[in-house]
């Protein structure tokens, strides 16, 4: 069947289907109801089949019509998609962008994204919004947020997902800690120690209460921070063993007022990426700010040592 659809017999057959009726889908397309009638009477002629089942209580839809809804919303919400990018294109970054992140990514790799994404689209007001992953991947189904960079979730698929970069946690310790002078010391004296590890309910805190508990759990009961310098304020102190990645202690390393000791297999392994709606395809900006990340990512390193 060779068949080239009309947009506003689409929109009419769509249109009629969610109103129940003829009257109220012509009001909201803006034409007469004569006109709605004669698009739905030629969509079905052309299709050769019945769409709609005109009842005196309402119009209801067939099993065919209901194959060819699914289909007409998408194609419709596409169109609609393209008209929104091609107004910002115009407008050249005149828009707003949501973005949510973790609380460590917006003191390492969010700045330095925002001050490149600023020099492309200066009209464009960032949003940025700071969190756990998972709550933030709510925000983002609820359309509360248009981009999520984070860690991903276990279990979660790749729809709408772009990995970019991946990690792996390690111990920092003072420059004074046993294990910073004889590391082969570690795995005769891993229960004694005293963990400081993230705060509760984040990715990183369920990485590494699964990895105490493949341990044995026979160790001290973790203190739990919520803030990444203090914890690595308290490893400098000698009052406990951080777990945190090494980049994030990349400047205490570098000075020397940390010591990076590696986790023996299994290790605590992480990864980062960009979340989008998997509804839609991202906008001209929001591809922008993908780049922008996936940049900023390649430039950090994954591991570091003294």
């Amino acid at each position: 069947m060779d068949w080239v659809p009309d947009l506003r017999q689409l929109r009419a057959f769509v249109a009629v289907v969610e109103e129940g009726s003829f009257t109220l889908a012509a009001r909201r397309i803006f034409v007469t109801q004569s006109a709605v009638s004669h698009s739905l009477r030629a969509l079905e002629e052309q299709l050769s089949c019945r769409l709609l089942d005109r009842t005196g209580k309402g119009v209801g839809v067939t099993a065919e019509g209901e194959v060819l809804l699914n289909r007409c919303k998408k194609i419709l919400f596409e169109l609609e998609q393209a008209s929104r990018d091609l107004d910002g294109l115009r407008r050249w970054g005149q828009t707003r962008i949501r973005i949510g992140a973790p609380h460590s990514l917006c003191h390492f790799l969010i700045p330095s994204v925002l001050r490149e994404f600023r020099d492309c689209f200066p009209r464009c007001e960032p949003v940025i919004e700071a969190g756990d992953t998972t709550a933030l991947l709510d925000r983002l189904s609820s359309v509360d947020l248009d981009l999520v960079v984070g860690l991903k979730p276990r279990g979660k698929g790749d729809e709408g997902y772009r990995p970019m970069f991946r990690d792996r946690l390690a111990f920092v310790v003072s420059p004074f800690h046993p294990w910073a002078l004889d590391p082969s010391s570690m795995l005769s004296t891993i229960n004694d120690q005293q963990f400081i590890i993230y705060a509760k309910a984040t990715e990183t805190h369920r990485l590494i209460e699964d990895w105490l508990e493949q341990k044995g759990g026979r160790g001290k009961k973790p203190l739990v921070l919520g803030d990444m310098q203090a914890i690595k304020e308290m490893a400098k102190l000698g009052i406990g063993v951080g777990i945190v990645a090494p980049w994030v202690a990349a400047r205490e390393i570098d000075d020397h007022s940390l010591k990076v000791v590696d986790i023996d297999e299994p290790g605590i392994e992480r990864e980062w990426g960009v979340f989008h709606s998997p509804k839609r395809e991202p906008s001209l900006v929001e591809e922008a700010f993908i780049g922008l990340c996936e940049m900023a990512f390649a430039a950090m390193p994954a591991k570091l040592t003294e």
